[in-house]
């Protein structure tokens, strides 16, 4: 009697399902928080409301 059943593969480091920790900031983003700064600067009067158009 021979076993012919193929090799187990070896076990990983990690679990696929380990969640991924790091911080991505793309160009929406970055338009997101330009935007929010030049309202607050707006708001706060640092920029004129002449120059909104």
């Amino acid at each position: 009697m021979s076993d012919e059943s193929p090799p187990r593969p070896a076990p990983s480091t990690s679990p696929p399902t380990a969640p991924e920790s790091r911080l991505a900031l793309n160009e929406d983003w970055a338009a997101t928080i330009l935007g929010l700064v030049l309202l607050v600067l707006v708001l706060v009067g640092v920029i004129p409301t002449g120059l909104v158009p």
